[in-house]
């Protein structure tokens, strides 16, 4: 019995050796592809507790979870204008197809980022160079990036890369091209500005001159007005004066002397030289009792 203890544990141990190299666990977020003697044999997808031949077959693990491709430095791409412009772009993407990838790039996925930049670079590259500044910055920018997603996922899509998006984060001229455009930019805000001012101006005198003439038309026809009621009242203070005057003739021109004594003698130093036998003097001289004689 003691002589076949070892015997026994040797053969748990490799039992135990074989069935550890023909388990593996396949996590949620990779592919597997299993190979036997450097053949694709089949690939796994659902995670779990997966089985393999020791010795024969071996596993090698790809990552299905959406992946970013950023670019490190701004891209100098070339407009339908002949303009150049720098471009910062990102991708997202993934392994749709591990055989297909492999056999395109192996395990490396470097090489894999590397045919990816190139292949975005090169449809960018293209597509702006169909486009004008302001498509490619506002325009047509979405379009844009469902044309170079498109194109790009056509290219991509033959070696197991499927393109989930393609995004341009931002868009700028170079620093001398953008002085230029920033100089024409304010001599133009500067162009609108002086009109609308000429504008603002001429409207401020239309406003006046409207101002003025309404306000003429009010004072004249207030004058107008004025100058009616003025007359109206002259006319009734002489109707009330001759109706109180033919009443009484004598106090009319008793009242019309005492008025013109009161012109002539207004100021203490006024002199008057007339004969004393003058009408002028009558009523001075009867104080009033006069009848007329």
């Amino acid at each position: 019995m003691n002589a076949r203890l070892p015997v026994i544990l040797g053969a748990l141990l490799l039992a135990a050796a074989l069935l550890s190299m023909s388990v593996f666990t396949l996590d949620q977020r990779n592919y597997a592809l299993v190979f036997q003697l450097g053949e694709i044999k089949r690939f796994e997808v659902e995670p779990g507790l997966k089985f393999k031949l020791p010795l024969v077959q071996d596993v090698k693990f790809f990552d299905r979870r959406i992946l970013t491709l950023d670019t490190t430095e701004s891209e100098l791409f070339q407009t339908a204008e002949k303009k150049n412009v720098l471009v910062d772009s990102f991708v997202k993407w993934r392994i749709k197809d591990p055989s297909v990838f492999y056999r395109a790039f192996g395990v490396e996925e470097t090489r894999a980022r590397l045919r990816l930049e190139q292949t975005i670079n090169a449809v960018l590259r293209e597509e702006f160079g169909k486009r004008q500044v302001h498509d490619v910055i506002s325009g047509e920018r979405h379009k844009l990036m469902a044309v170079v997603k498109g194109k790009a996922a056509a290219e991509s899509i033959q070696y197991g890369v499927e393109i989930v998006d393609v995004r341009v984060k931002r868009v700028e001229l170079p620093n001398d091209v953008s002085e230029s455009v920033y100089r024409r930019m304010e001599a133009e805000r500067k162009r609108v500005a002086n009109e609308l001012r000429s504008t603002g101006a001429a409207e401020a005198e239309q406003i006046k001159a409207d101002a003025d003439r309404r306000r003429e038309v009010v004072v004249a026809e207030a004058y107008r007005d004025a100058q009616i009621l003025k007359g109206e009242g002259d006319a009734k203070a002489a109707a009330v004066y001759a109706e109180a005057f033919g009443r009484s003739p004598e106090f009319y021109r008793f009242w019309r002397s005492m008025d013109a004594y009161k012109q002539s003698f207004r100021n203490k130093n006024d002199m008057l030289v007339v004969d004393p036998s003058s009408d002028f003097f009558k009523y001075m001289k009867s104080g009033g009792k006069d009848s007329g004689k």
